[in-house]
């Protein structure tokens, strides 16, 4: 018995020595498998750190805005930048970005090297979505405007007014500059101070994203506007000609007049033409104008092509500018608040151009802008006024531009109007298809 219990002890002897020289294997070679090319990677040491183009490793940060009266002097100053380098800066800046150009509450960053007495030695003003400057403080002294790489979506959109083209944007999230770039396709042959409600539209158009961020509108490629049951439609279209290059309707022709429906966006008619009870002579009196009042500062643009005839200030009209569009036409604009940079008499400016702001400068309640439109020498109403479109599209192009019309069309009907006004808060936002869209970008 004593024998057997002995044989038992020594079994179970060897069958642990077994395990335990099994588990010891097992635990060497899990620990020594050899190493994937992940392992490596993760062991290896971090890249230097990357800001602006810049390694910043052995550099301080320190962040800030533009203060008022706050100029970059003032800025590299505080941080041991000698003066003969900062004039030396700014001399070289003036032909990429002129130092002078900085403006209130724009951020900006200044890198310190970590020297006993910690010197700047680079500069960045940061002031746009779209872009950025460096301003090399080193030996080199160098200026870098970097442009941010922009990310360009298909998009499209429609909705129903309620109340006013502006209004439906904002209720449906999308932006003002659609609105403005919807106001500049369509404004010459639509008046959206007189849209009513019901009336509908439909837009394709480009988004544009910086690092996933939406940051702005870009070209509308075709719409449609639905106005008192006439429907228009627009096309962009670009040939090789530069003069022909814009917006189409249907049938081929510019949606371009040789005048704006209005001076301002984003306003509202506050007096048509015609009599009215004057506000301060307190009597009725004929007004040959139209009152587009909008807030003070608002931008005032010139309706079409023409030269400064007047600008200047009188008792009753305050600061205004008078344009002679040529031989029949001539327009005036009231009450500003001031003049845009350069605008004097004998000055040549474009249609759209800015001519001045809002204000409510000589006899005028509130900010708006008077506009008056002459037509051989009388004073008319110009929203009653049609003019032609300018120079008609050549033959030649016309079978490219029908191609172009049928891909925009074919995206413009498959996208759905909302039911009814009420319905607009929810109008559809969505990516066009990439099959239509590449048809019409190619």
């Amino acid at each position: 018995m004593a024998l057997n219990k002995k044989r038992v002890a020594l079994v179970l002897g060897v069958v642990l020595l077994v395990l335990t020289s099994i588990a010891a294997s097992l635990y060497l070679f899990l620990n020594n498998k050899p190493e994937s090319p992940k392992d490596r990677l993760a062991d290896l040491p971090l890249g230097p750190e990357v800001c602006y183009g810049i390694v910043v490793d052995s550099l301080d940060m320190i962040e800030g805005k533009i203060g008022k009266n706050e100029f970059l002097g003032d800025i590299l100053d505080e941080h041991n930048v000698p003066y003969v380098q900062i004039d030396k800066l700014s001399r070289k800046a003036k032909k990429t970005f002129d130092v002078r150009n900085l403006r209130v509450g724009k951020k900006y960053f200044v890198l310190l090297n970590r020297d006993s007495i910690p010197t700047a030695e680079y500069f960045i003003y940061d002031p746009s979505p779209f872009f950025y400057v460096v301003y090399d403080l080193r030996d080199t002294t160098n200026v870098i405007k970097e442009e941010r790489e922009k990310e360009v979506k298909t998009r499209v959109a429609s909705g129903v007014i309620e109340t006013s083209l502006w209004n439906t944007m904002m209720d449906n999230d999308l932006s003002m500059e659609l609105a403005a770039n919807m106001e500049d396709v369509f404004g010459w042959v639509i008046d959206f101070h007189h849209v009513q409600k019901g009336d509908r539209f439909k837009v394709f158009f480009d988004e544009q994203y910086i690092e996933g961020e939406k940051v702005g509108v870009g070209r509308i490629h075709g719409g449609e506007f639905r106005h008192y049951n006439d429907v228009t439609q627009a096309f962009y279209y670009e040939p090789n000609e530069e003069k022909f290059v814009g917006y189409y309707d249907g049938d081929a022709e510019s949606m371009k007049r040789a005048f704006l429906r209005a001076p301002v966006k984003y306003s509202r008619i506050s007096s048509g033409y015609g009599m009215r009870w004057h506000p301060i002579k307190k009597r009725r009196k004929a007004h040959l104008g139209t009152d587009y009042a909008a807030p003070r500062g608002t931008p005032i643009i010139a309706v079409g092509d023409g030269t400064v005839s007047k600008a200047s200030y009188t008792r009753g009209n305050g600061k205004y500018v008078k344009i002679r569009h040529n031989n029949r036409y001539s327009t005036q604009y009231l009450h500003m608040n001031g003049f845009a940079k350069g605008i004097r008499v004998g000055k040549k400016v474009k249609q759209g151009q800015t001519i001045g702001y809002v204000g409510s400068t000589g006899m005028a309640t509130g900010p708006h802008v008077c506009f008056r439109f002459w037509k051989d020498g009388r004073q008319v109403n110009h929203r009653r006024l049609k003019f032609p479109p300018p120079e008609p599209m050549p033959e030649r192009f016309k079978p490219d531009f029908g191609h172009l019309k049928d891909s925009i069309s074919q995206i413009l009907d498959g996208i759905a109007y909302p039911k009814t006004a009420a319905d607009s808060t929810a109008a559809d936002v969505s990516d066009a298809t990439t099959s239509s869209a590449g048809s019409v970008l190619e």
